[in-house]
């Protein structure tokens, strides 16, 4: 029995091109999307569609990873980062205005910004099928497709209004490419008091690289210009649980010893929130 297909995604058909011929349309054909060429991508009963082709990205985020986001996102402790994303996209989205959340994850940050702009449809990109199944129910108005931030977008020229990229890799060219000339990047990444009182207690989990705001200054700088930033930072009181799904969503799950997070003293009480949300503007 065919897939009908999701209402998120026929908000956001005219957004996509054929990730194969690169600008022929997309189209429903029973349950599936199809180009005039007759290249086909399934639309999965969880409501994201494939778009990814040939040699597939490995993506991290493995189901108990997505699970342990799910979870730790609905106790709040990231709401400021949502309302600081919102803010910042407030202003650059039209009335029937296109928010791309590249890496979207479970689709909890697109969802926030979508709330904030009730006429705005949103389109969530990641490598991770598992993340999908969220990001696909996450908001109404919000589509789910697989791809991989590296590889050519599979939409059309200054087709958003905002991109969004919060905690994930980034391709500026591409993102350049997509937006709007009007339109708005807005990255989200970690400062160096970002979660430290964990990372000074747990062994193996990932640190944050005194040179990455550099590097993404110097990589940004061809496409875009910054033109406001909002640094959110707050401290989080922290049950056990949400302590170990807060490890268990990152790529720290790969490196910390299970033994070690079996110790009731090893984990904080209470960590730092910190990080900045920066709005760059096309050059």
């Amino acid at each position: 029995m065919p897939v009908l297909l999701p209402p998120a995604l026929e908000l956001s058909l005219d957004l996509l091109r054929c990730p194969i011929c690169r600008t022929r349309r997309l189209h429903p054909d029973r349950g599936a999307l199809r180009c005039s060429a007759g290249h086909t991508f399934d639309v999965a009963r969880r409501g994201y569609v494939s778009l990814l082709t040939g040699t597939r990205a490995t993506s991290g985020d493995d189901a108990a990873m997505v699970q342990a986001r799910d979870r730790f996102l609905a106790t709040g402790a990231y709401a400021p980062i949502r309302e600081a994303l919102a803010r910042l996209a407030a202003d650059s989205v039209s009335e029937r205005g296109a928010v791309v959340d590249v890496g979207c994850g479970t689709g909890y940050y697109l969802a926030g910004v979508l709330d904030r702009l009730p006429g705005a449809r949103g389109l969530g990109l990641d490598t991770s099928v598992r993340a999908l199944r969220s990001a696909a129910r996450a908001h109404a108005r919000a589509a789910a497709a697989t791809w991989d931030v590296f590889r050519p977008f599979p939409l059309a020229d200054a087709v958003a209004d905002v991109v969004l990229d919060v905690f994930a890799p980034r391709n500026p060219a591409e993102f350049h490419r997509v937006l709007r000339p009007a339109g708005r990047l807005i990255v989200v990444r970690p400062t160096g008091r970002h979660l430290a009182e964990l990372r000074s207690r747990v062994p193996g989990t990932v640190t944050v690289d005194p040179a990455k705001e550099p590097r993404l200054h110097r990589a940004l700088d061809p496409y875009f210009e910054a033109v406001a930033t909002e640094q959110v930072e707050y401290p989080v009181a922290l049950a056990r649980p949400a302590a170990l799904d807060l490890v268990g969503m990152t790529p720290s799950a790969r490196h910390v010893s299970r033994a070690d997070l079996g110790d009731d003293g090893l984990l904080p009480d209470r960590v730092t929130v910190a990080v900045l949300a920066t709005a760059y503007r096309p050059r």
